[in-house]
């Protein structure tokens, strides 16, 4: 009795997530970019609000801003950020096997950072001005380099965790960390007040976009 033949069932169709994601985060970031640049009236007045609000709790509690400043400036700061990719890269080259996403890791850090300082010195917006501060920063405000920093290298690491197929325990670790780095530095540099909230929120969808083009390119060249 002859076995009548099954057909292959059909190939998946190419993922289409990160091209989405990519396409909102570009609206979304054009958007903020846009009304951050004229100045909209609400979105100074919302940024206003937060920002004295914010200032006057971390005059009142000392200790803790101490800690945000421990955070901004060691755990979170963009310097480490880029340490912790430069050891990755260098994994990654030593390895062999993959030299190619090593070379892909690296580019992409370096023109995220291109990126955000070229933003910063085209939209020129000013810091926060406070007759008390708290701590000082320098450059322009938008976007926040280090809400942008972290979000693109911890999303980086993240998806190379993913694509190497870590295990559940290791991924599921990653994942946290890096929500919980993005999220905290967004909170030190808004709590300190050398960042406007919506400098924080640019640099989170910045840094989100740049994650997604760096996927896509990866996908593409290099499957």
């Amino acid at each position: 009795m002859q076995t009548p033949p099954v057909d292959s069932p059909p190939a998946p169709p190419q993922p289409r997530t990160a091209l989405r994601v990519t396409w909102v985060l570009t609206v979304c970031s054009a958007l903020l970019l846009s009304l951050v640049a004229v100045e909209w009236r609400p979105l100074v007045r919302l940024d206003e609000d937060i920002a004295g609000t914010t200032h006057r709790w971390a005059v009142e509690e000392g200790g803790l801003t101490h800690v945000m400043r421990i955070l901004t400036d060691w755990v979170w700061d963009t310097w480490t950020m880029r340490l912790l990719c430069a050891v990755v890269v260098l994994w990654l080259w030593w390895r062999r096997a993959d030299r190619w996403t090593a070379v892909w890791l690296g580019a992409t850090c370096l023109l995220g950072s291109l990126l955000q300082q070229a933003l910063k010195a085209a939209v020129d917006r000013p810091r926060p001005v406070w007759s008390d501060p708290v701590d000082s920063a320098h450059y322009a405000a938008f976007p926040s380099g280090h809400a942008m920093t972290a979000t693109f290298v911890c999303g980086l690491l993240v998806w190379l965790l993913h694509h190497y197929d870590a295990g559940r325990a290791l991924r599921r670790t990653g994942l946290a960390v890096a929500v919980v780095s993005v999220a905290g530095v967004g909170v030190t540099r808004v709590w300190l007040g050398v960042h406007w909230a919506t400098d924080v929120l640019g640099g989170w969808l910045l840094g989100g976009l740049v994650v997604a083009l760096a996927v896509l390119v990866h996908r593409r060249l290099h499957p």
